[in-house]
């Protein structure tokens, strides 16, 4: 595992990129062969070009090669002998490929995930549980032509790409995506899934395909989800039912029911199911459906509850770093830059968690944003924002007197 610098001999934005193994970039780089047909930009100086364009919140490429120019001086502990030109930068995010990026951020994930993850998560017995949504990041249609519909005010057509996830619960990241355009239906994703026998999957109710539940049961994959308001099902069996108590909450009905999987208009096999009508302290009423027949109903719904980490995780991604602007037009420079947002968000969860701080993500990405080449040490930073700058700056003062 990487480890930071005890002393603050580099600016923060170093002490970040150590955290990134060069062991790793050189075999990505391998790989993919990233330098073989693009030699004016070497991969590594790409992949660190972008990221400081990413904890910058940089809103295109000129301002990320400009605020790499304010950085003379500081190029070389980036590992840079000058700031890449825009047209340089432009062209390598068209032509270099983006799984290079994509490898190197599930190359930081399969380093760190054991670190970062939680043995357990509050209510819960089960230890795999994955999350699955999607987010919607606007483009305008000349970005990515044919996206999108025409606009009754005549306004300009705005299409958009969404952002496919399944995160695990218990690190808080996603460990895998898919890129698509908007349109494409959100249950496509689940086709492109490799689950291990005994997984939990949450997900919403957009996501209802029966086939596939018809094929998890088989592979012994269990998932939560919400019922749809047009299912047809039959009840088989009542296993609880409190809907005639007064004042009762929680658990209101648990049964077992069976609903016909589809093969060209043909139903071929009955699934069966549990349902369980859960009332929420809110007195919200949610009706969910699983294939695992043994789990309490109460955990069942605090699974469900859990699904809302990864609305979480897409707003902590689009409000902290730049999505809203993107830095090249084909879909290649988009996936790039998404990636880069992945692995900045990888590697500042690493680095709080290393803080042991409790400082909120927001305020984190922000301290670090504004002192990107501050001479200071980055952990101590973190924990410890006044105490760590007075260290420093009163050192510097005892040197130079």
């Amino acid at each position: 595992m990487g480890e930071i610098k005890k002393f603050p001999g580099q600016p923060i934005l170093s002490q970040v990129l150590e955290l990134i193994p060069g062991q790793l970039i050189h075999a990505a780089n391998r790989k993919h062969k990233a330098n073989r047909y693009y030699k004016t930009l070497s991969f590594r100086v790409h992949l660190v070009s972008m990221l400081f364009g990413v904890f910058s919140y940089c809103n295109g490429l000129r301002e990320l090669c400009e605020g790499l120019l304010a950085c003379e001086g500081k190029l070389s502990h980036l590992g840079l002998d000058k700031a890449p030109a825009r047209s340089t930068l432009s062209d390598a995010n068209s032509n270099r490929h983006y799984q290079v990026f994509e490898t190197i951020y599930y190359g930081l994930l399969r380093q760190y995930h054991s670190f970062i993850s939680d043995s357990r998560l509050k209510g819960l017995s089960i230890r795999n549980l994955k999350v699955i949504d999607s987010t919607t990041i606007q483009l305008f249609s000349e970005i990515l032509r044919g996206v999108g519909r025409n606009r009754l005010d005549g306004a300009r057509k705005k299409g958009g790409i969404k952002v496919h996830a399944l995160m695990d619960a218990f690190s808080g990241v996603t460990e895998f995506i898919r890129i698509t355009e908007a349109r494409e239906h959100d249950r496509k994703f689940l086709y492109h899934l490799k689950l291990v026998p005994n997984s939990w999957i949450v997900f919403d109710k957009a996501y209802t395909t029966y086939n596939q539940f018809a094929k998890w049961a088989d592979q012994k994959i269990w998932f939560v989800t919400r019922e749809r308001g047009n299912a047809d099902f039959h009840v088989t069996k009542v296993l609880v039912d409190k809907t005639r108590q007064r004042k009762s909450k929680g658990v209101l009905k648990e049964q077992l029911v069976t609903v016909g999987v589809k093969q060209n208009g043909t139903v071929v096999q009955r699934l069966k199911l549990r349902r369980i009508t859960y009332l929420s302290e809110e007195g919200k009423t949610y009706v969910f459906i699983t294939n695992n027949i043994t789990l309490p109903a109460t955990q069942i719904a605090t699974i469900y509850k859990n699904r809302w980490m990864i609305e979480l995780l897409f707003k902590q991604i689009k409000q902290n770093f730049p999505l809203r602007y993107f830095w090249g037009e084909s879909p290649n420079a988009i996936k790039i830059q998404v990636y880069c947002v992945l692995i900045a968000q990888l590697l500042m969860v690493v680095i709080r968690k290393k803080a042991a701080t409790k400082k909120s993500f927001a305020n984190m990405i922000t301290v670090i944003r504004l002192h990107l080449t501050s001479y200071v040490n980055l952990l101590e930073f973190i924990k410890d924002t006044y105490k760590a700058w007075r260290k420093t700056h009163n050192a510097s003062f005892a040197f130079t007197t």
